[in-house]
């Protein structure tokens, strides 16, 4: 009990030193054990960097540059699974308690479904990890029982081999890490909706995050005693613009992509929608891919980067800047525009705080990707907008990729690793270090208001 009220004291004092030094372990820890020869197929050993980006972006759910079937062993392939499933553990886990902590902290009404109207202590964290942890296997579960079955029954795959496989991509899609056995990915699937759907789903499931499928399994909207209970605000927030997100783009890549060839043009009208969706549900950082992401046209890439960007939601397995970021943005361009002096959300106001780290940590993520991409246009000749897709990719920790990846040189593959590791751990320790920082000051300077535009 000591040693819990200690460790939740020290992350209380430095919680974004704790999530990046926690991370940044496992990830060299991770990278250590596929240098061995015995993590590859051949039996030689990987390189340092080849090492190194394969568990950053395991642990981010972001690019890999090798083949996880056809380059790693068993051993390596089973190292690689623990880091996805450590490194989706890890965020979820975290993120929760840095938002137990940043509630607790601002004294505010409506905690976090865990809180449970107590202070944040050792209590709480137990409740946090032990409920990521039944959420998490709960869901992996489900996913590894149709997805087995159907490698089993579809795909004859002997029963212990299509069990693995249904572990392996429960796993990975749940963390939203897009690792498959395949070089191609999920491409030779594209038309088993028996494989895409449950991958689809379990990826949106952790995408929506911890907080929001605790409080959609305990909080659902029933009448109880003539009363009506109502989800929370961020619960509301996260399922409607999740919603919106993907289903903008279902229609944006089945528009653009309907007649494309070497696409979805081939395809059956069905299959089309079929792998439309999933592109869209994919995009928002699951990272897998049914169709061959360097043939999309131009504006379908430009799309997805922004389904990228935005990401998942908070304390979810997904990355990029979050759903509520952009709501609340959007809420506050639309009160803008109405001349409103406050910012209403479904019948609730935004306080100035809250759109300030909105703000903050949107502004600083097209900062990040906007250098990234710099760095990237100045070390290889790929064309510009597959440099960008790259870039967002890796700071969204999403993991699709125009083909680029493995050969950029080892300047740009050490750019890629630090855009994924900052998009993984980024976002959560910059809003709760905003927060724990929030600070009233005892007097207000003149007011005067500049030019804008």
């Amino acid at each position: 009990m000591g040693t819990t009220r200690a460790r939740w004291s020290r992350l209380a004092g430095h919680p974004a030193q704790g999530v990046v030094l926690a991370f940044a372990f496992v990830v060299l820890l991770g990278a250590t054990l596929l240098m061995l020869p015995a993590a590859t197929e051949t039996g030689r050993d990987t390189g340092v960097l080849t090492a190194l980006f394969t568990a950053t972006g395991a642990v981010s759910g972001g690019l890999s540059i090798v083949g996880t079937g056809s380059h790693w062993s068993g051993f390596g392939e089973g190292v690689v699974l623990a880091l996805i499933q450590v490194g989706g553990f890890g965020i979820m886990t975290l993120a929760s308690l840095l938002a137990l902590l940043v509630s607790g902290r601002l004294r505010m009404r409506t905690q976090l479904t865990t809180q449970a109207e107590r202070s944040g202590g050792a209590g709480d964290i137990r409740r946090v990890v032990l409920g990521v942890a039944g959420t998490t296997l709960a869901i992996e579960l489900v996913a590894v029982v149709v997805v087995a079955v159907r490698f089993h029954v579809g795909h004859g795959l002997g029963a212990g081999n299509a069990a693995y496989h249904g572990i392996f991509y429960a796993i990975s899609a749940f963390n939203n890490a897009g690792f498959g056995l395949r070089d191609d990915n999920l491409v030779g699937y594209a038309d088993d909706p028996w494989i895409v759907l449950p991958i689809a789903v379990a990826s949106v499931l952790g995408a929506l995050g911890f907080p929001v499928l605790l409080e959609l399994l305990r909080n659902r909207p029933r009448a109880r005693g003539g009363i009506r209970r109502r989800w929370s605000l961020h619960t509301r927030l996260t399922l409607v613009t999740s919603a919106a997100l993907l289903v903008v783009g279902t229609v944006l890549t089945c528009g653009l992509e309907w007649d494309n060839p070497r696409t979805l043009g081939s395809m059956a009208w069905a299959d089309k929608l079929l792998n439309g969706f999933f592109t869209a549900a994919s995009a928002r950082t699951a990272g897998f891919n049914t169709v061959d992401t360097g043939a999309m046209e131009p504006a379908t890439l430009l799309g997805i980067c922004v389904l990228m960007f935005i990401g998942g939601g908070s304390a979810g397995t997904a990355g990029g800047i979050k759903v509520t970021t952009f709501a609340v943005l959007g809420a506050a361009i639309l009160a803008e525009i109405r001349g409103h002096a406050d910012t209403d959300i479904m019948g609730r106001r935004l306080t100035a705080a809250t759109l300030r780290q909105a703000l903050t940590v949107a502004l600083l993520g097209v900062g990040l990707v906007i250098a990234g991409t710099l760095v990237l246009l100045a070390v290889t000749e790929e064309r510009a907008e597959a440099v960008l897709f790259e870039a967002v990719s890796a700071f969204g920790t999403v993991g699709l990729s125009t083909g680029i990846t493995a050969d950029l040189p080892a300047a740009g593959q050490l750019t890629v690793i630090v855009l994924m590791f900052v998009g993984r751990v980024g976002p959560i320790t910059l809003a709760s270090a905003l927060a724990l920082r929030q600070r009233d000051r005892r007097y207000s300077l003149p007011e005067e208001r500049p030019v804008i535009g």
